[in-house]
């Protein structure tokens, strides 16, 4: 039987100064500003969204930029780490460009048999750098970054838990996932197990709640199909206690919410129709794109967000 979820679909962000937000997952880390739009719950807010060439659900990490945001706190109900996925030989790139722009990176780490490093942008938000053999999709680089080093999209995401039992249950009998193997206290959970799929659980034993501002994640979105598909897992969600918001449509995909019972907030995303539907794809991300109910509103909308410009070749 065909899956109903098929790993991550994007990752959500709360961030701070747009400019920097975009200097530092454009510019530094080369990932392609796929759409600049609005928090469509804050309007007065901007959504990026940072991907491959096309957004392919799997490499998108999105951003609500908050001018002047305080930074957040890593703690207890939270996702912890965004991890991408690099080749097996780009690591040594990756520390030495991240070096070059004032990045301090961890040591070489070993997980599960792969080399990676750690560090954080300049909000603070856990990032990592997975190099494996694994990851077949083309990357995507402006031209600052060699294609080979380029990030190919999301290998998985930490989450930091009290207690694991719950959300593995969550996971494994409603979500399509099934237990991989455990290392150093790290649960691992995949749904075929490769990069853009896995989901590692942490449980931390200090049990301190993070605080949700700026450098912190707001939600992780997993995938699914289309909005038939989306109505299932609704429906298996909702006849087992979880509490399901109704669909929402973000205009790029259609999305269910809920809270795993650890604390963080999950999402279920359709991958249809993408970000191609009301931009070229050749200048994706080049305009303020509003929903149709806010266009009536797009003169004091954008007279309220902070001017951006994107100028990757800046991080050659």
């Amino acid at each position: 039987m065909t899956p109903l979820i098929t790993g991550i679909h994007h990752i959500t962000a709360i961030a701070g100064n747009p400019q920097s937000n975009i200097n530092f997952y454009s510019g530094i880390l080369g990932l392609r500003l796929v759409k600049k739009t609005i928090n469509f719950d804050s309007p007065d807010v901007y959504h990026f969204y940072f991907g491959d060439e096309l957004g392919r659900p799997g490499t998108v990490f999105t951003t609500f930029p908050f001018t002047g945001a305080r930074k957040g706190t890593k703690g207890s109900g939270e996702l912890t780490y965004t991890a991408f996925s690099i080749s097996a030989d780009s690591l040594n790139y990756w520390i030495e460009r991240l070096k070059k722009y004032g990045v301090s990176v961890s040591d070489v780490l070993t997980r599960f048999g792969e080399k990676l490093i750690r560090f954080e942008d300049h909000d603070g938000m856990g990032i990592e750098l997975i190099a494996n053999d694994k990851d077949s999709r083309p990357g995507w680089t402006y031209g600052q970054i060699p294609a080979e080093n380029s990030i190919r999209g999301f290998y998985g995401a930490t989450l930091n838990l009290r207690a694991k039992e719950l959300t593995e249950k969550l996971l494994t009998q409603h979500m399509d996932y099934r237990f991989i193997g455990e290392e150093n206290g790290r649960f691992r959970y995949g749904t075929e197990g490769k990069p853009g799929d896995i989901v590692d659980i942490v449980i931390d034993k200090t049990g301190n709640r993070g605080m949700q501002s700026a450098g912190t994640v707001h939600h992780i979105a997993f995938r699914t199909a289309n909005e038939a598909t989306q109505l299932e897992v609704q429906n298996i969600l909702m006849k087992n206690g979880y509490q399901v918001t109704e669909v929402k449509d973000r205009n790029y995909f259609k999305s269910i919410y809920f809270r795993e019972p650890g604390g963080v907030l999950f999402e279920v995303a359709t991958d249809e129709p993408g970000f191609a539907i009301d931009e070229d794809e050749a200048h994706l991300g080049e305009l303020i794109k509003l929903p149709d109910w806010a266009e009536p509103s797009r003169d004091r909308i954008v007279a309220n967000l902070t001017p951006v410009t994107l100028n990757p070749e800046a991080y050659a």
